[in-house]
């Protein structure tokens, strides 16, 4: 059997992956709070973390490995949203609620399939555990790690002596480093709500402290319980969970049930910037996944851009490696079309099992397809989640380079015959669409520049 190594966060270790029960293999993904379309540094969890299911299937078999990833379908951000949605419609904002979280599950189940991501085993939302969540809160607040106050019920952070372990900073650095909500009810600062009171306006259910909604944080604890029991083998997400998301977790979920360890290892991926810079609304480089879409990048070539850098590295989303991607799997699929898939090649499942090492698992490709060697390239892609059948058919005539190339050799026609005014048309037509054109004497070369966009290519 393979070994697996995976860097853990909680120890800052690279350790060998020993699963608590190898027939029962369990991961968790914090999923996404569904008020928004999915950004496209929400798709780097979900593609690293499917690339670890696949890898966790092919060595310990399809029915051994359970992977869940929740919806937070009860949070402010989503009742803000209705609030604003039921003074436009008239509705109540219930039926707001609803409305929108059934519709970005929607949006988020066709973004992230069309990136190749296999769907998980479960996909809990918190809405559905409520009750769970109360019986949990229930026996911190017996066993003295929780405390009412004013119609919340905290967590008492000074009540677990480990609090910090997982990100690896003490409570006084933590407050110094953190927005806290400041509270006459709190105890301590750093104590954190487990849940609130709802008036007649929000979402509430009847609980031991009145009507009121869960915090963020005990809704990823109860699920987990709820799913694998109070001890699993890999919990992740982006590093900007770890704290304070990851921390709470970890410490209300070891005082209810200290008997369990949680999860053994901590998987955290680092996060994306675009060209260089901070993915951000006021910078103009801010895009859902559905506008890359919509601009024509097909979804394996995000995925190949999202796996060509390590995921404990930080990640640059440039068009460069965008219009690079889309070369190189063309060149791939024309070169496995009508081949079976082989076997993995050994090499590429040992840098894999090298804590999700997918540079080197794509360089090792790269070498493959070198060799053409068709049926070990189309197999080993395909345990990267590339070249499958479900993501192609994008490199076809269709495809934003081909209709490119289609024009500017219409263009150096036009120009031979003197027909400038067609030529001057077709090149206001790339340029509208973001193509930069480099004119040589015997036709032209071409590169997505600032703002491309094939979607106004026609």
């Amino acid at each position: 059997m393979t070994d697996i190594k995976l860097w853990n966060s909680a120890s800052r270790e690279k350790e060998l992956f020993t699963p608590l029960d190898e027939g029962d293999v369990r991961i968790y993904l914090c999923g996404p709070t569904v008020y928004d379309r999915a950004h496209l540094g929400n798709a780097r969890p979900v593609v690293t973390f499917d690339l670890l299911f696949r890898l966790l299937r092919h060595v310990y078999g399809e029915g051994a490995v359970r992977y869940a990833r929740n919806f937070t379908d009860v949070d402010d951000k989503i009742n803000a949203r209705a609030q604003a949605l039921a003074e436009e419609t008239g509705e109540s904002v219930q039926a707001a609620i609803g409305r929108i979280t059934e519709e970005t599950i929607g949006w988020y189940h066709d973004d992230m399939d069309a990136l190749g991501a296999l769907r998980p085993t479960s996909e809990p939302r918190a809405t559905a555990h409520i009750g769970a969540m109360v019986a949990m809160i229930e026996g911190l607040v017996a066993s003295g790690h929780a405390y009412e106050a004013e119609g919340h019920v905290l967590f008492s952070v000074a009540s677990y002596p480990d609090y910090g372990r997982l990100s690896g900073r003490s409570v006084d650095d933590m407050i110094a480093g953190a927005r806290v909500e400041v509270a006459p009810y709190k105890r301590d600062p750093m104590d954190f709500v487990l849940w609130k009171p709802s008036d007649d306006s929000l979402p509430g259910w009847e609980s031991p402290w009145g009507r009121g909604r869960p915090g963020w944080h005990i809704e990823c604890s109860a699920m987990t319980d709820a799913l694998f029991g109070p001890s699993f083998d890999i919990h992740g997400g982006g590093t900007d969970l770890t704290f304070p998301h990851h921390e709470n977790e970890l410490a209300q979920s070891m005082c209810a049930h200290p008997e369990g360890a949680f999860a053994k290892v901590w998987l955290h991926n680092e996060m994306l910037q675009v060209e260089g810079r901070k993915m951000s609304k006021s910078l103009g480089n801010f895009f859902t996944i559905r506008d890359l879409l919509d601009r024509g990048v097909p979804g394996e070539v995000i995925r190949f851009v999202l796996l060509s850098t390590h995921y404990r590295k930080p990640m640059d989303w440039t068009e460069v490696k965008r219009a690079e991607a889309e070369g190189v799997l063309r060149d791939w699929r024309a070169l496995t079309a009508g081949a079976a898939p082989g076997a993995p090649d050994a090499e590429v499942l040992a840098v894999l099992a090298d804590d999700l090492n997918t540079a080197g698992a794509l360089a090792r490709l790269h070498e493959l397809a070198r060799a053409g060697e068709a049926e070990a390239l189309l197999g080993s892609a395909r345990l990267l989640g590339l070249l499958t059948d479900e993501l192609g058919g994008w490199e076809g005539a269709g495809d934003a380079g081909a209709k490119i190339e289609a024009l500017l050799q219409e263009r150096h026609e036009a120009r031979g015959a003197k027909d400038f005014a067609r030529a001057d048309e077709i090149r206001a037509l790339l340029t509208a669409a973001g193509v930069e054109v480099m004119d040589r004497p015997d036709g032209a070369d071409w590169r997505p520049g600032p703002g491309f966009d094939a979607g106004k290519l026609g």
